[in-house]
């Protein structure tokens, strides 16, 4: 921990960002359009550091015609503000293809179309953006014995720099998530780097894949291998009997509704439980229910063909994986019988999901303000702010890590327009003003 000392003339930000994903890109946004409004006394100054070289969203799942399931009315900005410059529909002016979209008649867009909405709109924004700079760690700032700074060391090729905030909003993401004893190799990949591992396959001749999983990117790298390798046959092995449809129903997507968050929080546990067993089947291990029919179809033909490419190894699991640099091989268990069969495959996918990441981990001495539930999770009050003892007075925002109190939209694009209004509302609630950028004397 530091203290500020006389002639210690460190240049404040008033909002420190970390990681710039699409939830920091629409946190800049906000910002963006709220300093345009208030003018130089009224505007917040702001910072974010992404360790990427480059904005990039699930580009390892950029499958060609791979589509949203979302609306593209749930971007960065419309719910927020429908009049905004950076909406998708502005997006799709500057490109020329406004009237084409309206004609298409669909709420969902292509996903390489609406990463390249990201895109353009990240780049809108870049401003405030430094890529190629991972934040390493963070600590408490003293000043008359509370903690009224974050200082933020972030590497980049040249070197080590320390940042300091009033304020941190972390949006790091989800990590890709790997059964426990599987690490990913040449021939063991996870479902987030799809296509840059299958565009080295190019000009092999692989003769057999298998996929774990049973949601919607397993069934999306189902299809996908067994369209671009036309001579391999794709095993998908899931634990279920099949695919099951994601239910998108209209009174079900209330869940993703803002005020659902109002509900969620407000629930006592027992009924946040039960909400999330009720509609969890409207995104996890779901798939949408076009692509289920698609594959059946596509096994079934291969049936009365007598060609059958497509196999689908259901109410089993993988119990071992063993990689050589020859080939893998999957020991697949049933679940009913125990019978074991062994596959012998170029590559296994695992479509197995991503995990949160700790939102606490970088925050050093820091964290030891933070206050946690009976379970041991990080308090989150409705703002997004995590709960703090009264000796840190700098807020820390979360985006993400945040499903145990703010429901299923916690990671997902549904509310992001609304989540990052809501924080910076309570910024200026807190009385977060301008000039930080200027250095801070004592």
């Amino acid at each position: 921990m530091s203290q500020v000392l006389p002639g210690d003339a460190l240049p404040v930000h008033d909002l420190i960002g970390i990681g710039f994903g699409p939830s920091n890109v629409a946190m800049a946004i906000a910002l963006s359009e709220h300093n345009a409004r208030a003018g130089g006394q009224g505007a917040i100054s702001a910072r974010f550091f992404e360790q990427q070289p480059r904005f990039g969203w699930h580009r390892g799942m950029l499958i060609d015609d791979a589509t949203m399931q979302v609306s593209f009315l749930k971007d960065l900005v419309t719910l927020r503000n429908p009049a905004s410059e950076f909406s998708f529909l502005c997006y799709l002016q500057s490109k020329g293809r406004l009237i084409d979209f309206i004609n298409h008649k669909n709420l969902f867009p292509l996903r390489v179309e609406f990463h390249d909405y990201l895109e353009w709109a990240a780049a809108k924004v870049e401003g405030m953006a430094s890529y190629g700079h991972e934040v390493v760690g963070v600590a408490p700032v003293l000043c008359d014995d509370a903690v009224e700074y974050l200082d933020v060391t972030v590497r980049s090729e040249e070197g080590l720099e320390v940042h300091r905030a009033r304020n941190l909003v972390i949006g790091t993401g989800l990590r890709p998530f790997m059964p426990e004893g599987v690490e990913r190799g040449d021939r063991v990949w996870h479902t987030s780097e799809l296509l840059a591992k299958a565009g080295q396959l190019e000009g092999t001749s692989p003769s057999r894949f298998i996929v774990v999983g049973a949601g919607q990117s397993a069934a999306e790298n189902v299809a996908y291998l067994h369209r671009r390798f036309p001579g391999a046959e794709v095993c998908a092995v899931f634990s279920r009997y099949g695919y099951s449809p994601a239910d998108d129903s209209g009174f079900a997507n209330r869940i993703f509704d803002p005020a659902a968050v109002d509900d969620y929080f407000a629930a006592p546990e027992d009924v946040k439980r039960r909400l999330m067993d009720y509609h969890g089947n409207t995104n996890y291990s779901v798939v949408d229910i076009d692509l289920i029919d698609d594959l059946y179809r596509q096994t079934y033909r291969e049936k009365v063909l007598g060609a059958e490419r497509l196999r689908f190894l259901n109410v089993s699991r993988i119990t071992e994986v063993k990689e050589t640099p020859a080939q893998v091989r999957a020991t697949v268990r049933s679940l009913v019988t125990g019978e074991e069969t062994f596959l012998d495959a170029d590559v296994v996918v695992f479509a197995t999901g991503y995990s949160p990441v700790d939102p606490i981990g970088l925050l050093g001495e820091a964290a030891g303000h933070c206050l946690r539930d009976d379970e041991g999770r990080v308090r989150v009050e409705r703002d997004y702010r995590v709960a703090t003892d009264p000796g840190l007075r700098c807020g820390i925002y979360l985006q993400g890590g945040t499903e145990h109190t703010h429901g299923i939209t916690s990671s997902l694009l549904s509310n992001t327009a609304i989540r990052v209004g809501e924080i910076l509302d309570s910024l200026l609630d807190r009385g977060v003003t301008s000039a930080s950028t200027e250095a801070m004397t004592y």
